[in-house]
């Protein structure tokens, strides 16, 4: 059976590994919007792949997108498009007009993450209602004319639920996690730090995340602070395409001294090896779609602290596979580095349970053959609606 030929449309950038992963299992080809001052995919596919790249406007990137679609008809048989905001919206009505099924792959709730400026109070990403409220505009209106959903998380399945979709909602955690790269050190935990250019006393944290409004960089600060006054030797390492503003928000709550830094680094080569060096992985969301962050972790034998909201609900279970705490609140945080630093051997006994749970749900290649079956059978059924045949 040849593999289902796919547009995948890409309008706020994203993971090499998820194209890898499409790769393996579709013919696939990019329209992706133009990120200025960033990139359209984190690292150049292993196999080639077909990337237009549209305008960086998104009104623009839509109506670019809308015209590709109609020239490429012939080529693909179906449509992915991240999200449910305006790309989604022009994807899913010219699927209606050229009768061809559209999937939206939803990795985040859009407008719950919006609505986090509020809380972070950033000048550089204020909040503003008027965009909000189009946001959520545009999550329902998506939920009426779209047909197909594939989201993360339970979670996720939930928030487009509550846009009022009443059509198909296929759980899928893609791109999953793949534990022939993300597995435990054979080695004693320190020795791979000096190599890494980490201290070689103390206990390191690892927060990978991105630095934005809905990741909540500044309550592990705080927490980090409140450790170094009371004598605790912490270190926090942050590798990741927003690290210098990392290194800035360190300098204002008087922490750079305790703060390292640095470019991001590949997750098939690099990323393991500072997970296996770290002593904690701190997931400190205000909220979260899933949270691949803390299942990489799990899957090389590192304790997870996460805040308790959205996906990361389902995976970060207090008391069994790691350590939870309330959002936004750095006294609790602090608690809960205090409590695994402690504990090693309650720390070990989550993380194997933690690591238990990876291999079961999120394992890569169990995760992609899942969704290689809903696509197929999202077009087996367009197709027995009567659509155009295959190209």
């Amino acid at each position: 059976m040849s593999a289902p030929s796919c547009v995948f449309v890409v309008e706020s950038g994203t993971d090499v590994r998820l194209v890898d992963g499409l790769n393996e299992g579709l013919r696939l080809r990019l329209l992706c919007r133009r990120i200025r001052g960033g990139v359209e995919v984190t690292r150049p596919p292993r196999r080639e792949t077909l990337i237009e790249i549209g305008p960086s406007s998104r009104l623009a990137f839509a109506a670019w997108a809308a015209v590709r679609l109609v020239v490429l008809r012939r080529n693909y048989q179906v449509v992915i498009v991240q999200g449910y905001a305006l790309a989604a919206l022009v994807a899913n009505l010219m699927g209606r007009l050229l009768r061809r099924p559209v999937t939206m792959l939803v990795c985040s709730p859009i407008e719950v993450y919006y609505r986090c400026r509020e809380a972070a109070r950033d000048p550089k990403k204020p909040f503003r209602n008027l965009e909000y409220r189009g946001l959520q505009l545009l999550a329902w209106l998506n939920a009426r004319v779209g047909h197909h959903y594939v989201v993360l998380s339970r979670y996720l399945a939930d928030v487009v639920r509550a846009h009022g979709a009443r059509t198909a909602i296929d759980v899928v955690p893609v791109y999953g996690v793949d534990l022939e790269v993300f597995s435990p050190s054979d080695r004693p935990r320190p020795s791979p730090k000096p190599a890494l250019g980490l201290p070689s006393t103390g206990a390191v944290v690892l927060f990978s995340s991105r630095v934005a409004p809905e990741k909540d960089a500044d309550t592990l600060l705080l927490a980090l602070k409140a450790l170094r006054e009371s004598g605790t030797e912490l270190w926090v390492v942050n590798r990741s395409g927003g690290y210098r503003e990392f290194a800035q928000r360190a300098a204002q709550f008087g922490v750079s001294n305790y703060v390292l830094v640095g470019e991001a680094v590949d997750p098939q080569s690099e990323l393991t090896a500072l997970y296996q060096a770290a002593s904690i992985c701190v997931q400190a969301s205000r909220e979260e779609g899933l949270g691949f962050s803390p299942l990489e972790a799990l899957a090389c034998g590192t304790p997870v602290i996460a805040t308790a909201v959205g996906g990361l609900l389902e995976t970060i279970i207090d008391g069994q596979t790691g350590w939870t705490y309330p959002r936004g609140d750095p006294r609790l945080l602090a608690e809960a580095l205090r409590e695994v630093l402690a504990n090693p051997a309650e720390a070990r006994r989550r993380t194997e349970l933690g690591r238990e749970l990876v291999r079961a749900r999120f394992e890569r290649s169990m995760v992609f053959d899942h969704l290689m079956e809903v696509i197929r059978s999202v077009i087996e059924r367009r197709n027995a609606r009567g659509a155009a045949p295959d190209p």
